[in-house]
């Protein structure tokens, strides 16, 4: 698999630009408490859904499938994140 040096770039630099909110909230409310495991947690989902889209996107050529699975992606990436969160599922994952 072959990462072409911009777009790789740019999914780091998105995942670390989502990833500063929490820690610069932080700073200033005691409403956000991330732990560490949470920050590595968020950070391998937005990276892994990352680089699934650019997979996706590289080996895919049809747009409409690409769309699709990318759309696919986010849609799972939100569920497990909300999962993850607040439980609306009442998985085990939720720590409920």
């Amino acid at each position: 698999m072959h990462f072409p040096t911009k777009r790789f770039t740019i999914i780091l630099l998105v995942v670390t630009g989502l990833l500063s909110i929490p820690l610069v909230a932080m700073e200033f409310t005691n409403d956000v408490n991330w732990s560490l495991s949470d920050f590595v947690i968020a950070g391998f989902l937005l990276f892994g859904t990352g680089l699934a889209c650019e997979f996706s996107l590289q080996n895919i050529q049809k747009t409409t499938y690409r769309l699709a699975i990318c759309g696919g992606l986010l849609l799972l990436l939100c569920l497990l994140w909300l999962e993850l969160a607040v439980g609306i599922f009442g998985s085990p994952i939720s720590g409920n």
